[in-house]
């Protein structure tokens, strides 16, 4: 089969706000004709920034963006043959259907070959006509299934019939790519779903590329030939859906691509890794060193639940909720959570044996830009707990705009209550946040240092405490190997995110 041609490159592509805040870094990326590519991400990592430098709404700092070879980084939005669809349509409330989607097609100009007076032919630029511009929006309200609907008013519509006027507006002028920035967050649920299967069918139909933009997962996996995942402006991982999904480059992705049971392990032989307890038997590709200290990734449905004592490790079922296929299950292992499905009915309390495929754990090099603690949680006083000890947090970060009342409740802008208490959270904190001290009282964790590693100016830390979490810090004091220290970690320095969705804690 013929490899498609690539569309769009985008070469060492860099966006520096004013304020010296680098939101796309070093950005590097080929969309072949015809894909259908989603960039994924959590808020603020630049994924919209790359989208509005494609349309030219934003210019790079530094690096090219490349349209079937041809630099388009400086040209304005209206000479690029793209279109985009907005997160909240931009439809023009006093036009109806038809008006709307024939909006641009009537200030249109293409050229036109005629006879001047002299009788040479010339080339002059002219509006389409009428006859044109109406076989174009029919053709375009066609593919929305929205041929009939062209003299409603766009206030009278629901949100999926406005967002397919919205698609149908950007399609009429025929672009080579279209641009999608988030357009089904305004929808409910159930129509979200629909939309995402509509959107896939239109992709065919087009044959365009589709370059969508999304912190959803669901939607990419769904519609996506390729994603590609974004973290504080740099690529993560570029794959297939399937590839992103099994083969995680790295915790951040498994994290975020689906839901993962994440945990911090230690090599202890060849093909032999601690965590939660106890040592499983795990394939090792070359580069893992003993005692080195890993990411160890498990999805919930390659957890094997069977009889107690016949497992690599014992826990107790804490909860369980019913899913319609299967069951999901939170067994507790030790301090430690392992997310599970199984289609059989164990009740709350039993005791049971945990196994994995040797070949379904997926072994991580630590990443050490970022402490990051998959599980960690935040307590009743509204702190996280990371291993056994809680730290100071902001809690309200979870929630722009909401606050805390005088009970601990989180209060959402809207007035809506959520309890925190027990929500399981990823906490991350940078490696120069975090203070050493040989005043074992002054911080709010204390442990041992395994390792030092002098990095150009500074030194690298690692700590570990007694539940064996670690912290990695960068400082320019010189500590010992075996020295015991406290750890401390200031309130504004810790980045938290959710596990589940926040309507998961709101108070009835």
């Amino acid at each position: 089969m013929e490899e498609k041609a690539t569309i769009i490159s985008l070469k060492n592509v860099c966006k520096v706000f004013e304020n010296d805040q680098v939101v796309v870094d070093d950005f590097n990326l080929d969309v072949k004709e015809g894909e259908f590519i989603t960039i994924l991400g959590p808020s603020g990592c630049g994924k919209t920034t790359t989208l509005r430098m494609i349309a030219g709404f934003e210019l790079p700092s530094s690096g090219e963006i490349l349209l079937n070879g041809s630099d388009i980084s400086l040209l304005p939005p209206y000479k690029r043959p793209v279109n985009t669809v907005f997160q909240h349509y931009a439809l023009f409330p006093h036009l109806d259907v038809y008006d709307n989607v024939a909006f641009g097609l009537k200030l249109k100009k293409v050229p036109v070959e005629v006879t001047d007076k002299k009788g040479n032919k010339v080339i002059k630029m002219k509006r389409l006509s009428a006859k044109v511009i109406d076989e174009k929006v029919l053709h375009a309200l066609q593919i929305v299934d929205l041929d009939e609907m062209e003299d409603r008013d766009v206030a009278t519509l629901s949100g999926g019939q406005q967002q397919r006027v919205a698609i149908a507006r950007a399609i009429v002028n025929e672009p080579k790519v279209l641009l999608l920035d988030e357009p089904l967050s305004a929808l409910d649920h159930k129509m979200r779903k629909d939309m995402q299967v509509e959107l896939k069918e239109m992709h065919k139909k087009l044959g365009i590329t589709f370059f969508y933009v999304t912190h959803d997962q669901e939607e990419a996996l769904t519609m996506s030939d390729r994603i590609v995942v974004m973290r504080r402006g740099e690529i993560q991982q570029v794959g297939t859906p399937e590839e992103i999904y099994n083969e995680p480059i790295n915790a951040f992705v498994a994290d975020f691509i689906g839901e993962s049971n994440i945990y911090n392990g230690t090599i202890e032989a060849p093909e032999r890794v601690r965590f939660i307890g106890s040592v499983w038997k795990c394939p090792m590709e070359e580069g893992f060193e003993i005692n080195e200290k890993v990411d160890i990734v498990i999805r919930p449905e390659d957890v094997i639940l069977i009889e107690e004592g016949k497992g690599i490790a014992n826990g107790v079922i804490e909860s369980k909720i019913f899913k319609g296929v299967h069951y999901e299950y939170i067994v507790k292992v030790g301090k430690n959570e392992v997310l599970c499905r199984d289609t059989r009915n164990h009740e709350i309390g039993k005791v049971v044996g945990i196994r994995v495929e040797p070949e379904n754990l997926q072994l991580m090099h630590k990443d050490f830009t970022i402490n990051q603690y998959a599980d960690a949680l935040i307590n009743n006083n509204n702190e996280v707990v990371i291993g056994e000890d809680p730290f100071p947090c902001d809690v309200t970060q979870l929630l722009k705009g909401s606050k805390l009342d005088e009970e601990g409740y989180l209060i959402g802008p809207d007035g809506k209550k959520y309890d925190l208490k027990n929500a399981p959270v990823v906490a991350e904190v940078p490696l120069d946040k975090v203070t050493l001290s040989d005043d074992l009282n002054s911080g709010q964790s204390q442990g041992k240092i395994i390792s030092s590693v002098w990095i150009g100016d500074h030194w690298q830390y690692i700590v570990r405490t007694d539940d064996e979490e670690d912290f990695v810090i960068n400082s320019p004091y010189t500590w010992s190997i075996r020295d015991l220290v406290s750890v401390s970690i200031a309130k504004e320095d810790i980045a938290l995110r959710l596990k589940k969705g926040l309507e998961e804690y709101v108070v009835e």
